[in-house]
């Protein structure tokens, strides 16, 4: 798997924990949207595009299998993420 490209948009409100929203593009052809980058006092994490159930609970619609894979998609979400914040 290769992550041809991630997008960042920053969200510019105060006292929110959720600083961004990603986009990101696997290989070229496939793209998931709403990926959320979100502060925490340990530092920031990715939350993957998640809907809400009938029973209040938020289940992901998209996710990687693997910790390897989340590593990778965090790693290339959050580089892009402090890359956008220097600009």
């Amino acid at each position: 798997m290769k992550i041809s490209d991630v997008r960042i948009r920053l969200v510019n409100k105060e006292d929110n924990k959720l600083k961004a929203v990603a986009s990101m593009t696997i290989d070229e052809c496939f793209v998931i949207h709403d990926i959320k980058i979100i502060e925490a006092a340990e530092g920031a994490f990715i939350a993957m595009p998640s809907r809400k159930t009938n029973d209040g609970e938020y289940k992901d619609i998209a996710h990687p299998l693997n910790t390897e894979t989340r590593e990778l998609i965090k790693e290339a979400i959050l580089t892009a993420y402090y890359d956008e914040l220097k600009n």
